[in-house]
């Protein structure tokens, strides 16, 4: 499938989603987009809509959406800059913005596209390894079970982390019969990811 068609199979589960929570038939959308994506990648977003039967009506730059959402542009008639910063999963994009009376302009976007969430869980699944491996004298590098259970233990924590001190990695049986428990604090955290921040 072309990428175009991937999109639009995404936009036809959201019109779905939507016209079911309305109650009538959806036409028309307002999408956004990354602020960094060129004419070409705006086009074949375009192209994705019309192949899922929506007609884009505006296509609106993701932190312009954020500030929007936030209602950033009814706070204050005065004019100001803001930044809006989007880590996700596998990208991160930081963006500037003015707002004045109501209107958004972005001024500057810069991001990097291999940096994310996945960046972060990487290295704390890596250091719970290591710390198995010295508790326990067993390498899981080749236990894809064993390291599956400890990302989905180590995004649990990482969640927790925004808003308490500390958490507890926990997992029965990780490998060779061995319980695992690992405290991570908020310091360690930062710590251990410094590289990435």
């Amino acid at each position: 499938m072309h990428a175009e068609e991937i999109s639009a199979k995404v936009l036809e589960k959201m019109k779905l989603f939507a016209e079911a929570r309305i109650g009538k038939k959806v036409k028309n959308a307002v999408v956004t987009v990354p602020a960094y994506f060129n004419n070409s990648q705006k086009q074949a977003t375009l192209d994705a809509c019309k192949i899922a039967g929506l007609d884009c009506k505006r296509m609106v730059n993701e932190p312009t959406a954020a500030a929007i959402a936030y209602g950033l542009e009814k706070k204050t008639q005065e004019e100001k800059q803001i930044l809006v910063f989007d880590l996700g999963g596998g990208t991160l994009d930081v963006s500037i913005l003015r707002i004045e009376e109501e209107a958004i302009e972005v001024l500057s976007t810069r991001g990097d596209t291999h940096l994310g969430g996945q960046d972060i869980d990487d290295i704390l699944v890596k250091h719970c390894m290591q710390d198995f491996k010295t508790k326990f004298n067993v390498d899981l590098k080749n236990n894809k079970r064993a390291i599956s259970r400890l990302l989905n233990q180590v995004r649990r924590a990482k969640h927790q982390l925004s808003s308490a001190h500390s958490s507890t990695i926990e997992a029965e049986s990780l490998a060779e019969d061995k319980d695992y428990a690992l405290s991570l604090s908020r310091a360690l955290f930062e710590q251990l990811c410094q590289p990435v921040f």
